[in-house]
């Protein structure tokens, strides 16, 4: 175990043993945690500037050098037969790290980001591009992108309290064993670096500071994948039926019924598409998973094969014109029949009531926007504007939870 990885170890035992609530000064920006976020994958080159001058460090060479990048428009960077290319500026192989001398100095694509970066080789002479960031940063970078701006103060301070924990879980788990933690886009979180900050955004975030959701016994409460989605559409759904993950409680299925009904998505228009098109869909996202109903024939119908206690679908069935029949949950039958559509229609959640005819499929009484597990954004800006706290939205959101301080 490195030094860095006791260090938050230490700060996630600490925190457990703070009582719920607990308010504090500002901690030192070198106490925050450090996230690995994943600006860009498999890149083949990428313009990086900067106002100020950077320490640039290869570790096949091991001593830094002092660059200047030139702001307009910026320097590329490219990795050549195993050798850094900065500009004119050539490095030896391997991870390759800059740390600008002046925070928030540098950009990516144009783009501002606090930290540092860190260019990481990937097969076929390619690299990515990965934002060491403290997490409160982070947190700036994503609230605005996450939330209206227009939203009130609560429910960003909920979305901080809730985006900090899911970063947190990200970093000691699925960021084990991997240079990365989280992507910067919805596959974890929209995050925006520099431009995306706004007052109220930086605001929520440190008068949350270091504030986490966590669940268990007391004194043993941890944190978890506090998953959130932008509209339940009235009924929530659980991780096991929405991505066959482990259930407990603060993932528990809602039953909010119009508190997130000032959302437009709370209900959405019937959506058709032919049948040849869901096939085409639904086999290449199969072949894309390995999943069996790549073997899908000419699709017949879709039906719902269970609900939930609030009547959402958690399974559906499908079944082509040769009697074969493919069971898929929630959101694997959301991603199937939204994957490789181009331009064409697509579904905003998994919330729906397929109609079968005959050349097309008709998905009637759409409901909610994503999918619909743990905390509702539109459900906690509709609290939030009846005068509920950001701790009271969080605790709703996630039964059983407990509001604690991680630093």
């Amino acid at each position: 175990m490195d030094a860095k990885t006791a260090r938050f170890n230490l700060l996630l035992v600490l925190f457990l043993a703070l009582p719920a609530g607990c308010r504090g000064t500002r901690t030192p920006i070198t106490d925050v945690p450090i996230l690995r976020v994943r600006l860009l994958a498999d890149a083949s080159r990428v313009m990086m500037a900067a106002q100020q001058p950077v320490l640039v460090t290869s570790s096949g060479d091991r001593q830094p050098r002092r660059l200047s990048f030139p702001e307009t428009p910026g320097v590329p960077v490219v990795l050549e037969a195993n050798q850094w290319r900065i500009g004119s500026v050539l490095l030896s192989s391997g991870e390759l790290t800059l740390q600008p001398e002046v925070d928030g100095a540098m950009t990516v694509n144009g783009a501002a980001y606090h930290g540092s970066f860190k260019l990481v080789p990937t097969p076929g002479g390619r690299f990515d591009v990965v934002n060491h960031v403290d997490v409160e940063s982070y947190l700036q970078g994503v609230l605005a992108r996450e939330l209206f701006k227009d939203w009130d103060e609560e429910a960003f301070k909920a979305q901080a309290i809730v985006a900090r924990t899911y970063a947190l879980y990200e970093a000691r788990t699925q960021g084990i064993g991997r240079h990365w933690d989280v992507w910067a886009d919805v596959r974890s979180q929209a995050y925006g670096g520099i431009a995306a900050e706004t007052g109220k955004a930086n605001q929520a975030v440190e008068d949350s500071r270091g504030v986490v959701v966590a669940f268990g016994p007391p004194g043993q409460e941890k944190i978890f994948k506090a998953y959130f989605s932008a509209c339940c559409g009235g009924a929530g759904q659980n991780p096991t039926d929405a991505f066959g993950e482990a259930f407990i409680p603060p993932l528990a299925e809602k039953h909010p019924r119009d508190l997130c009904s000032i959302s437009t998505k709370y209900n959405w228009p019937a959506v058709a598409i032919p049948k040849a098109e869901l096939t085409r869909r639904i086999k290449s996202w199969g072949a894309s998973r390995n999943h069996p109903v790549q073997r899908l024939g000419n699709l017949d119908r879709i039906d719902i094969e269970y609900v939930n206690t609030f009547g959402r679908p958690v399974r559906f069935l499908l079944t082509d014109t040769s009697g074969q029949r493919f069971t898929l949950g929630s959101e694997e039958t959301r991603w199937a029949i939204n994957a490789d559509r181009g331009g064409g229609p697509q579904l905003l959640s998994s919330y729906f009531k397929p109609v079968n005819r005959s050349s097309d499929i008709v998905f009637s009484e759409g409901h909610g926007h994503g999918h619909g597990v743990g905390m509702c954004q539109w459900c906690a800006q509709s609290m939030a504007l009846q005068g509920i706290r950001a701790e009271q939205i969080v605790r709703y959101s996630y039964p059983q939870s407990v509001l604690i301080r991680a630093y």
